[in-house]
This record gives structure tokens, C-alpha cells and sequence, in this order.
């Protein structure tokens, strides 16, 4: 049986489990916490630190092929196991390009990209020296997630809230919407993409609130989002699936924010809404099947689950017969015995005709669950 692990434990990991159940292949999980998400689901399971060399070379090496669910691995260690006949998803040197937001701005303005105008700079004082790219948002080169290793600077005065770190300086735009664009890369290249997606954020926590699909936008605009996701996944020249963040301006234009080379918050709603789902996909890649239909089944909306303001500690759930109650009402949680603050914990799809009655539904689930600890 084809042997393929899994670099993190967590609710990614999980669901791409999931999704194995389906095909003949053996699963490995690589992961610290062995309370995870994804450990108990596995037929497999190494406690292990992702980001150490020798860890991640030693799960790595008996194995047929090896993908992620979080970019923060050590890449050292994969290039060795791909040189050693190990295939890796994607390829080593793509997660290069990603894992840097640095190197992944300079990728997108080398070949011919649009994106929004950037600097690098190495510290907070250097800020006022780009004072033309005001107001702006500072991303650090490495270790910024969900939210976290991002900062507004709004003027000059802010330059103290900034980092003195290797990062990004980039001009803020002014967005009309955010999106996303999932695509599917088989070992030919051959390429298969999923209808975008409106992503809504919470503005406090700068992360996914709930997202629409799809996205409500012109066949021009469409067209010109397709393009541009295609041009940055073909010049990855990986197989894999990649998730690809996408601005539309005030004028129309546009612009790529970022790229995830994995199954993505913005794709959960795939597992219900459409006939292959994310993580069905990457497995027919990995194993060599055909690419799945991308289509979607109904139109849709996921909303993010997180844990609520005040509570850290044991997990417990109010409204999940509330919740349940909703027609076409699909709930996930992700098995996390810890709730904190602003941590995922699950998400909940509903699937519609109607756009308004996605976005009420949405709104309805919110209202309904609370997410609280126990002590």
C-alpha cells in the first residue's frame, strides 16, 4: 500500500484524513501534540517536531510521499528525502518561495504579477523612508499565521507599532472584496480550478469569518482572477493544490495578496458543495488518479467556528441543537480539547440557491453557537 505523511496534526491534517478513508493508502502524521486534531485518525502517528531536521528526515524517508498541512516544516530535510526518491507536495521548492513573504512578494513582481507595491525592510525605523507606500500593512518574512505577524501602519507616527524584523511593507489597498482561488495541479501539470470564493474577515482578529460561494463578481472579473491564479501556480511547475488570495480594488483591479501551497480555510466548503472537495483532491494527486469535478453541487457558505473572548480551557459547546436544526446545515468540529480566544475550532457549511439565504443562515449559525471553557 502506498505509504504517504502528513507534516501536521492539526484540523487540515484531520480532514485530509477524511478524505483518505476513501483510497488505498496508508496514512503517517507527523506532529508535537499527540492530542491533535489529526492523531487518532491516522494509521500512523510520530510525535515529532516539524520544523527539526532530523525528525522530519527520519518520519520522512520509508515513506512514498509525503505532503503538508502548515508551511512552517523544515525544508531542508524535504529537498533531501525528494533528491532520495521521495515525492513531496508540493515540491520543496515552492514551499521556499511561500514560506518567505519576502521572497514570495519578490516572486510575484519577477514574473510580472500584480500585486500591491511593497518594500523590505529590516526594522521599524526604516519605515519612515517609504513614507509614499503609507498607509500601509507590515508582514514579517517568517513565522506571521492566521492573522498573527501582521500590522497596520496608518502613518509615520505609527512607525512605532511596527515590527524591527525582516518583513513587508505593503501599500494598503483600499478592497472592494477579498478572494480566493483554490487549484489543483496533478504530477503532468495538468491543472483543475474550483469556482473563487468571497472570503468576509473579522476585522479584530484579521481572520476568516465566513465566505461566500461563489464569489459574487462579473465574468470579466472572473476571467481576469483565473488568469492570474493560473499564472502563479504555473510557475510553481509543482503538482499540489494551492490556495491563491486575490484583491479586487475600487477600480477593479486585480491584486494578489498571498498564496498557501495547501488545502485551505477557504476550500472547506468543497467537502459538501462540491463533487471533489479539497482534500479529495490532493489524494488523487498524490496517488496518480485522475483530477476530480470541480464543479459545485449548490451554492454555498462556510463560517468559521472560534473560540470565544474570555475563555481559554476545556471546550464546551452551547447551541449544537440550535445549530443542527438548520436546513442544509453541515458542522465539522476539529476535536480540540482546549479552546482559546480566537482559535479555530470548527466551521459549519450550509448549502443554498438563494445568496441571501446563505448569508442569513450564516449569521443565524453564529448567533446560535457559543463556544465557552469549561473552567
Amino acid at each position: 500500500m502506498f505509504k504517504v505523511g502528513i507534516l501536521g496534526g492539526g484540523q487540515l491534517g484531520r480532514m485530509l484524513l477524511q478524505a483518505a478513508a476513501n483510497y488505498p493508502v496508508e496514512t503517517h502524521v507527523l506532529e508535537n501534540d499527540d492530542d491533535c486534531p489529526a492523531a487518532h485518525l491516522c494509521r500512523y502517528f510520530i510525535k515529532g517536531n516539524i520544523r527539526d531536521y532530523d525528525t522530519v528526515y527520519h518520519f520522512g524517508k520509508g515513506l512514498d510521499a509525503l505532503t503538508i498541512e502548515i508551511e512552517n516544516v523544515n525544508i531542508e530535510a524535504l529537498e533531501r528525502l525528494e533528491s532520495e526518491g521521495v515525492m513531496v507536495y508540493p515540491k520543496p521548492g515552492v514551499l521556499r518561495i511561500i514560506k518567505n513573504k519576502v521572497v514570495q512578494k519578490q516572486f510575484y513582481a519577477e514574473h510580472g504579477i500584480p500585486t500591491a507595491a511593497f518594500a523590505v525592510i529590516h526594522s521599524r525605523n526604516e519605515i519612515g523612508q517609504f513614507a509614499h507606500l503609507l498607509p500601509a500593512v507590515q508582514k514579517l518574512a517568517e513565522g506571521g499565521y492566521d492573522g498573527r505577524g501582521v500590522q497596520v501602519i496608518e502613518t509615520i507616527a505609527e512607525k512605532n507599532l511596527g515590527f524591527d524584523e525582516h518583513s513587508v511593507l505593503e501599500k494598503k489597498v483600499r478592497i472592494k472584496k477579498e478572494i480566493a482561488q483554490i487549484i489543483a495541479v496533478d504530477k503532468n501539470l495538468k491543472t483543475a480550478l474550483y469556482p473563487p470564493v468571497e472570503m468576509v474577515f473579522n476585522k479584530d482578529l484579521n481572520q476568516l469569518d465566513y465566505q461566500i460561494s461563489p464569489a459574487d463578481i462579473s465574468e470579466k472579473l472572473l476571467w481576469k482572477i483565473e488568469a492570474i491564479a493560473s499564472a502563479v501556480v504555473r510557475n510553481f511547475q509543482s503538482p499540489g493544490i494551492f490556495a491563491v488570495e486575490l484583491f479586487i480594488d475600487e477600480q477593479d483591479e486585480i491584486l494578489i495578496n498571498e498564496t498557501a501551497p495547501r488545502v485551505h480555510n477557504s476550500g472547506h466548503h468543497s467537502i459538501e458543495a462540491h463533487f471533489s472537495s479539497q482534500f479529495d483532491m490532493v489524494w488523487r494527486i498524490i496517488l496518480g488518479f485522475p483530477l476530480g469535478n470541480t464543479k459545485a453541487i449548490l451554492p454555498s457558505a462556510m463560517v468559521n467556528i472560534i473560540g470565544s473572548e474570555g475563555h481559554s480551557g476545556p471546550v464546551v459547546y452551547e447551541g449544537l441543537d440550535a445549530l443542527l436544526g438548520i436546513d442544509n446545515a453541515f458542522l465539522h468540529l476539529y476535536g480540540k480539547s482546549e479552546t482559546r480566544p480566537g482559535r479555530k475550532m470548527g466551521h459549519v457549511t450550509i448549502l443554498s440557491t438563494e445568496k441571501q439565504d446563505l448569508i442569513h443562515k450564516a449569521n443565524k449559525i453564529k448567533q446560535a453557537l457559543t463556544i465557552r471553557s469549561r473552567s
